[in-house]
C-alpha cells in the first residue's frame, strides 16, 4: 500500500486502552502492509505531517485501569482529539475479552462519552477476532484459552472468569455493558453476516436507532469480519465526520481484509524472523495459568528468577528501600550475563497479591478498592523500577506481562512511540521504541496480556524465531 502523504488521509485512529492491547492492533495494521505507528498521547496532524505521513496510527492509553471518573477526566479531550485528524474511522480498542466492570475500565461509559463527541445514530461494537480465538454467537462471547486450546464461554473461561480485578461473569455483550452504562444494544447475527450485503447490513443498523444506542456484531469465521469490515467502511463513506466504532483488534482485522480486497496486499513475512539476543528482561505482573506457566518455561531454560514482595513495594515501612533492593538485584543478576524474569505471582493461588489487597483492607479501603489499588499500585511502583533498571543497564530486549503492567511501565520509560518490529505470538508482537534518549535508543518492547502467548513466549524473546535461528 502506499503511504499516506497527509494526517487528513488518515484510514483509521485508534486508542487502546491499554498498552498491549495496542500493540495487538498496531500488529494487525503494520502486518497489513499500513505505514503506522503507537504514540503515548494525541500527537497533532503537525507532528504527523512533520513525521511523513501515516496510513494509521494508534494511541497507547490506560483506560482499562480507569474509574469512570477518570475516563470522564481524561477520554473526552482523546476521542475529540482522535476526531480532529479526521480519519476515516475511530476505534476505541478493548482487550478481545472485553473483561470490564462498573467501576474499572467501563466500557459502556466510554460509549456513552463518544455519543457526546461523534454524531452517528450508534455505536458498532466489534466483538470477534477469530485469529486470537474469539467469537461471538448471538451476542455471546467465545474465547479460547492457551492453557488447554479449549474454546470456553467467557463467563466460564479459566483465566478470564477468575481475573483478579474484572472477573467476566456475563457472557452476553449487551448485558455486560448494560451493568455498566443505560445502554440499549442491539445484535446483528451470523446468519445475517452470511446473506446481507454492506448496504443492507449498514441499513438494518441504521435502522435500530434511535431505539438503540449500540449494536454488538457477531462473527465467527474471517470472512464474518471481512463482511463487517466492508459494512464499516460503507457506513464511514457516507459521514461526514469520522465513525466511532468499539472492539477488540477484530476491528482491524475487519478493514485490512476489506481493504486488502480493495487495494492492500499483505506483507507480514518480513515481520516473521527476528534474531536472538545475549539477554532479556521479563517483568510479569499477570497472575495468569498461563504466565504461571511462562515463568516456569523460563526459570526451565535458565532465566535467573527474582520473586517481587509487592506488599513490601507498595506499603512497606520504607517502599524507597524496597525498590533501591529490587533494582540492585535486577542489575546485579543482568551484569552477570543472565536473563532475568521479575514477578510478582506464579498463578492465581500464589498469596502475594492478597497479602497485598488485605493489607490495604486493614489501612481502610473496600474489597473492591483493594482490588483495584493494589494492582495500580505494583504498576506504578514497577514502572518506577524498571525505569532505574533500564538507565543502570543497556538492554536490548524488555518483555512486560499483564496489560495494567505494560501500560505503566511503558508510561514510565516515555518512549516516542513504538512500531512493530517482529510477530513473537499472534496478538503480543516485538516492537521497535522510538526515542531520541540515550538509554532507549535501540531497545526493543514486546508488551503481552497475561492470556496471550504460548508457554515458551518469554524463552521464544530470548531465542528468536525459528527462521531466524
Amino acid at each position: 500500500m502506499t503511504s499516506t502523504d497527509t494526517p487528513q488521509n488518515l484510514k483509521l485512529a485508534f486508542y487502546g486502552d491499554d498498552f498491549t492491547g495496542s500493540t495487538d492492533a498496531l500488529e494487525v495494521l503494520a502486518f497489513r502492509g499500513l505505514r503506522c505507528a503507537l504514540f503515548l498521547s494525541v500527537p497533532t496532524s503537525v507532528h504527523l505531517a512533520a513525521l511523513g505521513g501515516f496510513d494509521a496510527i494508534g494511541v497507547a492509553g490506560a483506560s482499562r485501569a480507569m474509574s469512570p471518573d477518570e475516563m470522564d477526566a481524561e477520554l473526552p479531550k482523546v476521542l475529540s482529539g482522535l476526531a480532529a485528524l479526521a480519519p476515516q474511522i475511530v476505534h476505541y480498542k478493548v482487550c478481545s475479552t472485553f473483561d470490564s466492570a462498573p467501576t474499572v475500565g467501563n466500557i459502556g461509559r466510554v460509549i456513552e462519552l463518544a455519543r457526546a463527541t461523534f454524531p452517528q445514530p450508534l455505536v458498532p461494537i466489534v466483538a470477534s477476532t477469530p485469529a486470537l480465538g474469539r467469537y461471538c454467537l448471538f451476542g455471546h462471547l467465545f474465547a479460547r484459552s492457551a492453557t488447554d486450546d479449549e474454546v470456553y464461554r467467557i463467563d466460564r473461561h479459566p483465566i478470564m472468569s477468575v481475573h483478579p480485578v474484572t472477573p467476566m461473569q456475563e457472557s452476553d455483550v449487551a448485558l455486560h455493558l448494560r451493568k455498566q452504562a443505560p445502554l440499549a444494544i442491539g445484535n446483528v447475527p451470523l446468519a445475517m453476516l452470511d446473506t446481507a450485503s454492506p448496504a443492507e447490513l449498514a441499513e438494518h443498523i441504521r435502522d435500530m436507532a434511535p431505539a438503540r444506542q449500540a449494536v454488538v456484531i457477531d462473527g465467527l469465521s474471517p470472512n464474518h469480519l471481512t463482511t463487517t469490515g466492508d459494512c464499516l467502511q460503507y457506513m464511514a463513506s457516507r459521514m461526514e465526520a469520522p465513525l466511532f466504532v468499539v472492539g477488540s483488534s477484530g476491528v482491524e482485522y475487519a478493514l485490512t481484509q476489506s481493504w486488502q480486497g480493495q487495494e492492500a496486499s499483505a506483507s507480514a513475512d518480513r515481520y516473521g524472523s527476528f534474531g536472538a539476543v545475549d539477554q532479556v528482561l521479563v517483568v510479569s505482573g499477570s497472575a495468569s495459568k498461563l504466565s504461571a506457566m511462562q515463568i516456569e518455561a523460563a526459570l526451565d531454560a535458565g532465566f535467573r528468577e527474582v520473586a517481587i514482595d509487592v506488599e513490601d513495594l507498595t506499603i512497606g515501612t520504607d517502599t524507597a528501600a524496597a525498590e533501591a533492593r529490587l533494582v540492585s538485584e535486577v542489575v546485579s543478576a543482568l551484569a552477570s550475563g543472565a536473563s532475568v524474569v521479575m514477578h510478582t505471582a506464579r498463578g492465581t493461588s500464589d498469596p502475594r497479591v492478597a497479602r497485598l489487597i488485605q493489607g490495604l483492607q486493614v489501612r481502610g479501603r473496600s474489597l473492591e478498592q483493594a482490588r483495584l489499588q493494589s494492582g495500580r499500585l505494583v504498576s506504578e511502583r514497577l514502572g518506577i523500577v524498571v525505569d532505574a533498571i533500564v538507565r543502570r543497564h543497556r538492554l536490548r530486549r524488555l518483555v512486560l506481562s499483564g496489560g495494567d503492567t505494560s501500560s505503566r511501565i511503558t508510561q514510565a520509560l516515555g518512549p516516542d512511540a513504538l512500531e512493530i518490529r517482529a510477530r513473537l505470538a499472534p496478538g503480543a508482537p516485538l516492537c521497535a521504541v522510538l526515542s531520541s534518549a540515550p538509554h532507549l535508543s535501540g531497545l526493543e518492547l514486546a508488551l503481552k496480556g497475561g492470556q496471550m502467548g504460548a508457554p515458551d513466549y518469554f524463552v521464544r524473546a530470548l531465542r528468536g524465531s525459528a527462521a531466524a535461528t
